[in-house]
């Protein structure tokens, strides 16, 4: 097979993240925003009368409402649906055909949206989109961690996070700049298919870069395996640091091989916790949407200009600046993760988002206030950094880490599902919960969050320096869904001593040496 490997070792993942993460990833954060931003443009809604709210009022308006936040909404649910699907299909394909295969879809939905002359065309064209985006969204986490090693692992994946706002700072950019132009499809056409580029490249080179080792392992092709841990490693392929990595998954494998990997068997404990690592991984990616984060991606130019009374104009050009600040967020979980952990970074968002949420509660309850109004854009602009921190796609890497190699795949899929069912749900409410309870509907968030912090505290383990095998280890020896966040911390202690005392001997070694 044809492959960028001349490249070895860090080389691989630099290219993963160029090829693969960075467009793919851009386009998920782009597709969270871009066709809510075209729905005030007249060329697009002359095209679209059925979901006109610009030149409607009373019961019409009332209704093509309810029929535009549907069509909206169907990129969410297809991006569920997909989601689903990868349950089996990442396993029965593998995760390069899976990501293959699902972006190939979400460029048939791009171009369908791109060309859509009638509602229905549209409305096919968001489901389709919605399902290709949710397949490579499940997978391509997935295929990160297991072609990592543990001390990396964090940033490669976190990552993520800085493309996604990329993303979603891009679908901002191309509203403001399109706002301007009123009479041309292009306004909206545009904005629909320039993401097609992107989805291409992706297609290109996947089958460039190493299948997971993991994978070929389960599927018994032990040779191929060996290859691509060596070329991961940069290590030659009988070294025994790649023989041991071989042993230790195929150990972990046999585990859970009693259970066949049928995905009902996810609702079973059994001697891996099966349900448990299930539960964390689904909680993780729930937690991501219910602290309130959609509101800000989905609706924060209407926030601005509707609640906190800002013109059109700028309440854009604030939006703009609010998104650029998940790319600020997500850098800083790349360069803190591995060394910080997990836990304490979705424990320090989570705590500064009830403080956020309460804040915008009291603050937006005077809106004649000016004072009271620039306080809560303070606190908005504090919200974003500190969710990217904690829950932007640490919840991603962190679904991949506590699932077990068996159910890894069908693991990802349900939690990615669950995030963009949870996603469907607060963007069909918000307006609704603004509506009938105003500023009391921050509160909700702020309520969620702090329910968040103990859940997370209790029941989640540390996955950082560990790796993918050794947190099979962890719910192994747990009796208790308490247990888990003990047992990691011990393992990691234990860890750091040894590799201190390695460190010791080295570098004794190595002064009697040169003495």
């Amino acid at each position: 097979m044809q492959r960028l490997w001349g490249s070895r070792g860090s080389r691989i993942t630099w290219s993963a993240l160029v090829l693969i993460v960075g467009p793919a990833y851009t386009c998920f954060g782009y597709n969270q925003g871009v066709a809510g931003n075209v729905l005030t443009l007249q060329s697009f809604v002359s095209v679209f009368p059925q979901i006109d709210t610009v030149n409607m009022t009373g019961a019409k308006e009332q209704h093509n409402s309810t029929i535009q936040g549907l069509v909206i909404a169907l990129f969410v649910l297809g991006a569920g649906i997909g989601a689903l699907t990868c349950m089996k299909v990442g396993d029965w394909l593998g995760r390069r055909m899976t990501i293959f295969c699902a972006t190939a879809i979400a460029i048939i939905g791009a171009i369908l949206m791109a060309t859509s002359f009638s509602l229905a065309q549209l409305i096919v064209a968001r489901l389709v989109l919605g399902f290709g985006s949710g397949g490579y969204s499940a997978t391509i986490p997935v295929w990160q961690s297991e072609i990592s090693g543990a001390q990396h692992r964090g940033a490669f994946v976190n990552w993520e996070g800085i493309f996604l706002g990329l993303g979603i700072v891009l679908a901002e950019l191309l509203d403001f700049a399109f706002f301007f132009v009123k009479d041309s499809t292009v306004s909206w056409r545009f904005p629909f298919a320039i993401q097609i580029l992107l989805l291409v490249v992706v297609m290109v080179f996947i089958f460039t870069l190493p299948e997971s080792p993991r994978w070929l392992i389960k599927k018994g092709q032990y040779e191929a395996a060996s290859h691509v841990l060596a070329t991961l490693k940069d290590l030659p392929e009988g070294h025994e640091a790649v023989q041991d990595d071989i042993a230790k998954i195929k150990q972990s494998l046999e585990s859970t091989s009693t259970s066949s990997g049928k995905v009902c068997n996810l609702v079973r404990m059994g001697e891996q916790r099966t349900f448990n690592r299930a539960m964390i991984a689904i909680l993780g990616q729930l937690f991501q949407q219910m602290c309130g984060t959609s509101i800000t991606v989905a609706y924060a130019t209407s926030i601005f200009e509707e609640r906190l009374g800002f013109g059109a104009v700028k309440s854009r050009g604030l939006a703009i600046s609010l998104s650029s600040l998940f790319i600020f967020g997500g850098a800083a979980t790349v360069l803190t993760v591995d060394c910080s952990g997990r836990r304490p970074l979705m424990l320090l968002s989570s705590i500064v988002m009830t403080i956020c949420m309460a804040a915008l509660a009291g603050t937006t309850s005077i809106p004649t206030n000016k004072s009271a109004i620039y306080a809560a854009t303070f606190f908005l602009f504090l919200y974003v950094p500190f969710f990217a921190l904690g829950f932007l796609s640490n919840t991603n890497l962190y679904a991949t880490e506590v699932a077990p190699l068996e159910y890894r795949a069908a693991i990802a899929g349900v939690s990615t599902a669950t995030s963009w069912l949870s996603n469907f749900v607060v963007n069909l409410i918000t307006p609704i919960g603004f509506d009938n309870i105003g500023y009391r509907y921050w509160i909700i968030y702020a309520v969620i969050n702090a329910a968040i912090v103990p859940t997370i505290y209790f029941t989640f383990p540390e996955t950082a320096t560990l790796s993918l095998e050794e947190m099979d280890e962890v719910f192994r020896r747990s009796k208790s869904m308490l247990d888990p966040p003990k047992i990691a911390r011990s393992m990691i202690e234990k860890w750091s001593r040894a590799n201190f005392e390695d460190t010791v001997a080295d570098r004794l070694e190595h002064g009697t040496a040169k003495a």
